[in-house]
Order: structure tokens, then C-alpha cells, then sequence
């Protein structure tokens, strides 16, 4: 009866052990799929459109932008997402016009010189589509901000670099910020409507180990 026991005792161990250690090993799994990536600010956008005299739309970009965010390959997340954007650096094309947005007018980027967002939750997740939730700060006011957009794919490029991209739009009021600047029209409306929509097409590089 003793030898019946000891021969069974590891049969017993062996499952049990593989219980507890097994979400620890998922766990493991979860982090080993995901990496840090940094914004490629040369092959990244992020832009903006806005109503001018309420039957066009004008388009701008900023040049000058940093960021990295968390990747999960597998379950094509993303979190801790960050951006640093220097206001100055917006381009519409038109000197005339870049110069009053950079003025007190508008994000008076002597005295605010950096548009910022940082991610708040996780992001959701359905098939290639993604929904990301965070804080954006501009002209030193904070707001939340819900960018929709989609994964765009993963590659490894010719110099043995891993790379991701995403595109995702967002909406936001500019008046919401304390940019109230306008101009009243003759005919009704004003010079520049208040609707923002942000525009993201960012590519990362993942950061060597």
C-alpha cells in the first residue's frame, strides 16, 4: 500500500503544479508580445482640417513631433501612448495665415509651446479597428479625446527594422481650449468654424532590446 502512494504522490504534483504556475506563464506570454515603438515623425502626419467661411474646409499639419507607444503584436493594442507636438511647427502653406496661428489669436505658442496626448485607458479593439481614449492639451487646457481609427499592418523593413502603422481622426472644439478667436460675415456665420477633426497617420519603429 505505501509503494501505491509513492508512485502516485508525482502523478498527483505534476497537474497541480501546472495549475499554479500557469497564469503566471500567460501572464509572461501577454508582456514577451508586446514592445515600446517610437514615432517615425518622417513618416508620420498629423494634421487638422477646419471650416473657413463655412463652405470650404482649410487643412493643416504639424511637422515638429515626437512620441512612443505600447504595442501588443498579438492582440494588436496599443497602450501608454504619448505625443509631444511643438505648435509652432504648423504648416496650412500660407506664411501669412501660419503666423496668426501661431500668434496670441490662436495657440500663442511663445506662451504654450507644446500640443500633448497621453493615452488614459487601454485601447479597444475589433478586428483591424481600434478606438483609443486620452487627454490632449492645447493652449495649456486639457480635454479628453476619442481617436477612432484602424490597425494598418506590421513589416519588417529593408534594414531589419520592425515597424507598425495606424490610422485614426478625432473631433474636438477649438473654443473648448480658449481658441476664440473669429470673425463675423456679412451674410451670417463667421470666418472660421469651431469644429476641429484631427487627422493621425503614424508609423513606429520598435525600439531595439
Amino acid at each position: 500500500m505505501k509503494k501505491q502512494i509513492k508512485h502516485r504522490f508525482p502523478l498527483l504534483v505534476a497537474p497541480l503544479f501546472a495549475l499554479l504556475i500557469a497564469p503566471f506563464l500567460f501572464v509572461s506570454s501577454v508582456f514577451a508580445a508586446s514592445a515600446t515603438y517610437d514615432v517615425d515623425s518622417s513618416h508620420s502626419y498629423i494634421g487638422f482640417s477646419v471650416k473657413h467661411l463655412m463652405i470650404s474646409k482649410v487643412k493643416g499639419r504639424f511637422t515638429d513631433l515626437a512620441g512612443s507607444f505600447n504595442f501588443n503584436e498579438k492582440g494588436k493594442t496599443i497602450e501608454q501612448a504619448t505625443a509631444i507636438i511643438q505648435a509652432a511647427s504648423i504648416n496650412t502653406e500660407k506664411t501669412k495665415r501660419d503666423n496668426h496661428l501661431r500668434s496670441p489669436d490662436f495657440f500663442d505658442v511663445e506662451k504654450f509651446p507644446t500640443i500633448t496626448f497621453t493615452q488614459t485607458g487601454k485601447s479597444k479593439l475589433k478586428g483591424d479597428e481600434l478606438e483609443v481614449t486620452g487627454n490632449i492639451t492645447i493652449h495649456g487646457v486639457s480635454k479628453s479625446i476619442v481617436l477612432k481609427g484602424e490597425f494598418g499592418g506590421s513589416i519588417v523593413d529593408p534594414w531589419g527594422e520592425n515597424r507598425v502603422a495606424f490610422s485614426a481622426q478625432g473631433k474636438l472644439n477649438r473654443k473648448d481650449f480658449g481658441l476664440t478667436w473669429n470673425k463675423a460675415l456679412e451674410a451670417g456665420g463667421v470666418v472660421v468654424g469651431d469644429k476641429i477633426t484631427l487627422i493621425l497617420e503614424i508609423e513606429g519603429v520598435k525600439q531595439k532590446e
